[in-house]
């Protein structure tokens, strides 16, 4: 099982996208995702977002919140992927170029107009509202989003 991050930088109802345009051989090429990344040895989920943000963007995270955890069982045809999802309210830096993709502020309420994979459509709005946590299972086969199962707790 492969473990990752996946973060969501918010500022005045923008969010910062990476358009996965850059590796011809990137799994992700022509989506539009979120930052984040796989664990490096001896991460903890926070450590792992708050590096993945920096490399792929240049911002330094003053504040993240886990909003929920989501299983991809056989996501990339080979391995199951566990992900920590993350809103990220608070940071410092300048924007930096990489690798990877594109950087682009988009407004919340447009995001589903972008090339998402087709499952994130389900979770954006959780990761937005209040004091509810998620946590999941989402299948796709040959990069065609087939199902989900979601369940939801709420903290006050």
């Amino acid at each position: 099982m492969i473990v990752s991050t996946l973060g969501y930088v918010r500022q005045n109802g923008l969010t910062l996208m990476l358009h996965r345009n850059k590796r011809n051989q990137d799994f992700h090429k022509g989506k539009y995702n979120g930052l984040g990344g796989k664990f490096e040895m001896g991460e903890s989920p926070e450590e792992c977002m708050k590096r993945e943000v920096f490399e792929e963007s240049g911002l330094l995270v003053k504040r993240l919140q886990l909003k929920g955890i989501i299983a991809f069982p056989l996501f990339d045809g080979k391995n199951d992927w566990l992900t920590f999802i993350f809103e990220i309210t608070e940071f410092t830096g300048t924007l930096k170029e990489n690798d990877e993709g594109s950087l682009h502020w988009i407004k919340d309420e447009d995001l589903r107009s972008l090339n998402l994979w087709e499952g994130d459509v389900h979770f954006l709005d959780w990761i937005y509202t209040g004091k509810t946590f998620f946590s999941g299972k989402f299948i796709y086969r040959n990069k065609q989003f087939i199902a989900h199962e979601t369940q939801f707790y709420n903290y006050d």
